[in-house]
């Protein structure tokens, strides 16, 4: 992931994000936003889509984890979720429940993306009762070599300090002027270098990530999943969240 010696800056840092040619991608990508919000506002039973597209989501997000399931299996636990006999095709379904766990928060809540919805999306995943990270000895090594590539934070004090300063990112849109889609992404960076949870973090981690348009407004409902691009980018992504 990041260097092993990375140290977590401050939000937002001091660096001019918005240069010229993120500022045009950022114009294309705002107006297919807009387009596709338009068009779910037209669809007339709009939880059938939500329902369809996150279990596609979570499909797609578990495999980033090496968690691969069947189609087939997946839309028959919509209506047999008792027959699901397969561990990943469980866990895959929990990514579904987790993310319609946070929307509901977000709603709920009038917005506020807040860590204890983050603790309980953890805790749905994951079939456990703790939350952020409290003992040392995390390290995230590479699948083939085992090398360790990188060390978040180790203290259970510093996590929760940092993750508290992440939540108020989030929620006070007064701390920075960036566009939301940068801002989702220094989100969704600064949330993986911290890895709050002991496992799980980077499905829970693209879960924020299409919480955060919803709650910005460039979506109505969660609809726009962004694992299957990762998918087929993986190599990429990662080399992009060490840069």
């Amino acid at each position: 992931m990041l260097k092993p010696t990375y140290t977590i800056p401050d939000l937002p840092p001091p660096v001019d994000f918005e240069t010229v040619r993120v500022l045009k991608a950022l114009a294309t990508a705002n107006r297919a936003l807009a387009e596709l919000k338009g068009r779910a506002a037209a669809i007339p039973n709009q939880n059938i889509l939500i329902s369809t597209l996150s279990l596609q989501e979570a499909k797609a997000s578990s495999e980033i984890e090496n968690i691969v399931t069947t189609q087939d299996e997946l839309f028959r636990a919509d209506f047999f979720p008792e027959g699901l006999e397969s561990a990943a095709a469980k866990e895959v379904a929990r990514y579904r429940d987790a993310l319609k766990l946070g929307h509901d928060r977000l709603r709920q809540t009038g917005g506020v993306i807040a860590n204890n919805t983050l603790v309980d999306m953890f805790r749905l995943l994951k079939r456990r009762g703790d939350g952020f990270r409290t003992t040392p000895g995390t390290a995230l090594k590479h699948d083939r070599t085992g090398e360790i590539v990188y060390v978040p934070p180790q203290d259970g004090r510093q996590v929760i300090a940092h993750m508290t300063a992440l939540e108020r990112f989030i929620n006070e849109d007064d701390l920075c002027a960036l566009d939301p889609l940068v801002k989702m992404a220094l989100i969704h960076h600064q949330f993986e270098s911290i890895h709050p949870f002991p496992d799980g973090n980077g499905r829970i981690g693209r879960i924020l990530n299409v919480l955060y348009l919803t709650r910005t407004g460039l979506l109505d409902t969660p609809i726009l999943y962004l694992s299957r691009h990762i998918t087929r980018t993986k190599g990429d992504y990662y080399r992009l969240l060490q840069a």
